[in-house]
């Protein structure tokens, strides 16, 4: 069997890629307002607090992420997160082919299964909290 490089520095890599490059989605609603998720929220039905749910899944749970601080949990947040964007705005274009040749909610699925990946992973050595490898590392 061959030997492992350095998974640590991999768990940090998909940390930094998750949670770094989910921070500036974020960051846009706040600038640019929630309104248009509190409409999505409206047509579907479900209540419009709802939109609370998105600066912590795309700020806060990804500073944590970053951090190494919850991590597992962070992760879920975004997982979460991500299920519902792909419900509210992408639904059965989620898996149609674009014109560019990817699929239509190729980057939510792309931060939905590398979440995931570091909900199992944990956060590694390299982080801020060095919990005991449960939920909350």
């Amino acid at each position: 069997m061959a030997k492992e490089l350095n998974p640590d520095l991999g768990k940090l890599l998909l940390r930094i890629s998750v949670g770094g490059l989910m921070i500036p989605h974020g960051i846009a609603k706040l600038i640019h307002g929630h309104d248009f998720i509190r409409v999505m929220l409206a047509k579907k039905g479900l209540p419009e607090f709802i939109w609370l749910g998105v600066p912590i899944g795309e700020i806060v749970a990804p500073i944590c992420i970053l951090l190494g601080v919850f991590t597992r949990i962070s992760s879920l947040l975004v997982a979460f997160t991500m299920i519902m964007t792909i419900f509210l705005v992408h639904q059965l274009g989620t898996f149609h082919i674009t014109d560019k040749g990817g699929l239509g909610a190729e980057l939510n699925l792309f931060y939905l299964l590398t979440s995931l990946a570091l909900f199992f992973l944990g956060s590694g050595k390299y982080s801020v909290y060095k919990g005991k490898n449960g939920i909350f590392a």
